[in-house]
């Protein structure tokens, strides 16, 4: 063996004994006649003391490099000048021997939590990134999530069952990741966006309860919690409603914040309507953390002479608490803020009410200080209070105000990635509408159930079916959703028809689906929850980046390996594909 122990274990208990340690040297510092050594692993960090009364040994520490792999042998000792930042802070070991196991280049960034290192040098070189004890605390988090997931759903009677890699392709939504196949000459698989088709499947088999921890592909636009492959926990049940569905993962839910991080959730979560998430919040995954629900002013405002709130079919406003001594500055920051095009809004309005009553605004010329009143009123504004106001097409603005409400919820401080809000958004819409293709499509999928209420519904009014559909939200972020899918063909087809599929279509697409379903299929639902989300959200990060090994940078290359990449004209004629690149606009 090389080691006795572990840089993390050893502690004053173990004073005395002669102990052997290996790992990467952290630092080195000389002080007089001494030099300290901090060896690391993954368990920890131990300070090495090496003295002149060896020379040899003393002349061999001085010439370690950062990140040289090191066997230390020594005997435990009472550290004089404790460090109690770290659990083996008491202790050091006084070294009486010392072998290098392997030499290191200069590392190109240093290996702290406080790196010098930027993003895609740190990509580059992930193999050292997850030498950072905060990087390897997130896998390490991972890891036990992953495992206490398990024990959970295991001790639920559901069963871990894994589904093809392989798939047919079966574009709705996002773009598949497709694979040629080279035995069969022009055709291929797709990579599985999630094993939908393949849980409903298990549920026609008698399965009754699944899940599964698995990858999932989409060919898609990265951002801080996207990623192209990325990992579902993925589960489905039998003979249930959505109240069996919503309490067996709500319970799930629980029990991981509990687990992880101590914080034991007595009331049920909180239940909001999408038609309330968009009216109050402007989004499906509303930041419940803190308050500054939208306010709506479009019949206060109307017939003002004022073109912009008169011509707007919403004017829509928040209140920002104890902000009226914004300055003009920090309004104008605001004013460009909600002008970037990811925003997307021409401008804003504000309204100012001074601690002492009086008001001030954007729109003075305008409104009168009563009309402007009964705005503060309906929005409930004390004095001290600060008004910020858009206006616009309905569910353009209100997105939009919805990111000016985050930006404030940040610089108010409200947004703690320590504090933890979760709720169940519920009757999402079946359909949306695109008006440039002139037809509907799934909001979720084609397999999700429409509300029984509504079924009547699906030929004269299909824009108004709800869908049996649930999605968890933490914090502003989804972190799964699910629905009741249908489980009966007739409604089945029909839903195919309403979008745009023909029957051909969709026996091409979903044919083994729909034949399963002439053999006796139970009613099911589930649900999916992202499980990188899951882990950072836990962690307190932003970006589900740095709890992935491996990920990719937003252009979804691998900067460690070079990946993408093109390959061999050889591989190419294997798989009868040829390739053209078309010419980049000058």
């Amino acid at each position: 063996m090389f080691r006795t122990n572990t840089c993390g274990e050893l502690r004053l208990s173990d004073a005395g004994r002669e102990v052997t340690l290996a790992g990467w040297v952290q630092r080195s510092r000389k002080m007089g006649g001494m030099t300290f050594v901090d060896v690391r692993d993954r368990y920890g960090i131990t300070q090495i003391v090496f003295d002149t009364d060896n020379a040899e040994l003393h002349e061999a520490a001085n010439k370690l490099g950062r990140e040289y792999v090191v066997q230390v042998t020594g005997r435990v000792a009472e550290r004089s000048n404790k460090n109690h930042n770290i659990p083996t802070g008491d202790i050091e070991i006084i070294a009486t021997g010392l072998k290098v196991l392997n030499k290191s280049d200069v590392p190109p960034f240093t290996i702290e939590d406080d790196t010098d290192g930027g993003d895609d040098l740190r990509m580059k070189y992930r193999y050292l990134d997850l030498r950072r004890s905060c990087v390897r605390g997130n896998l390490e988090l991972r890891h036990r999530m992953a495992f206490e997931i398990r024990r959970y759903l295991d001790s639920k009677g559901f069963l871990e069952v894994e589904t093809p890699v392989l798939i047919k392709s079966t574009p709705e939504g996002a773009r598949d990741f497709v694979v040629p196949s080279r035995m069969n000459p022009g055709e291929f698989y797709a990579l599985p966006q999630s094993p939908q088709t393949f849980k409903q499947l298990l549920m026609v088999s008698g399965f009754d309860r699944y899940f599964q921890i698995v990858k999932c592909f989409r060919d898609e636009d990265l951002r801080a919690d996207r990623q192209p492959e990325f990992t579902q926990i993925d589960c489905e049940m039998s003979f249930v409603e959505q109240e069996d569905v919503l309490q067996m993962f709500e319970g799930l839910v629980k029990h991981i914040f509990k687990y992880v991080k101590d914080i034991d959730f007595k009331d049920p979560f909180p239940r909001m309507t999408w038609a309330d998430a968009m009216r109050l919040y402007g989004s499906d995954k509303p930041d419940t953390r803190f308050g500054m629900t939208f306010v709506e002013l479009k019949d206060l405002t109307e017939n003002s002479g004022f073109a912009v709130m008169d011509s707007a079919p919403y004017v829509g406003a928040i209140v920002a608490t104890g902000c009226a001594d914004y300055t003009r500055k920090q309004l104008d920051q605001l004013t460009d803020f909600v002008k970037r095009p990811q925003v997307g809004a021409k401008g804003m309005m504000w309204v100012k009410y001074e601690a002492d009553g009086s008001i001030k605004s954007s729109v003075g010329k305008f409104f009168t200080d009563d009309q402007i009143r009964t705005w503060l009123e309906r929005g409930d504004a004390k004095p001290g209070d600060l008004m910020l106001i858009l206006a616009g097409e309905t569910m353009k603005t209100r997105k939009q105000l919805c990111e000016l409400r985050l930006e404030m919820g940040s610089r108010l401080g409200l947004r703690d990635p320590q504090k933890f809000s979760c709720l169940w958004v519920i009757d999402f819409p079946l359909f949306e509408w695109d008006e440039e293709t002139q037809r509907y499509y799934a909001m979720h999928h084609p397999f999700t159930s429409p509300n029984p209420d509504d079924i009547a519904l699906l030929d004269t009014d299909t824009g108004a079916v709800r869908a049996t559909a649930y999605d968890m939200v933490v914090n502003g972020n989804e972190l799964g959703g699910g629905s009741i899918r249908i489980h009966d063909a007739e409604l089945q087809d029909k839903m195919f028809r309403l979008l745009g599929l023909s029957e051909e279509d969709a026996q091409y697409k979903f044919g083994f689906l729909m034949n399963a379903f002439k053999y006796g299929a139970p009613p099911h639902g589930g649900l999916a929850f992202g499980f990188d989300r899951f882990v950072s959200i836990l962690a307190g990060l932003d970006s589900i980046r740095d709890v992935i090994a491996f990920p990719k940078n937003n252009s979804g290359r691998d900067m460690m390996i070079d990946a993408p990449s093109q390959i061999d004209d050889s591989q190419l004629d294997e798989l009868c594909i040829r390739v053209e690149i078309p010419e980049k606009e000058s």
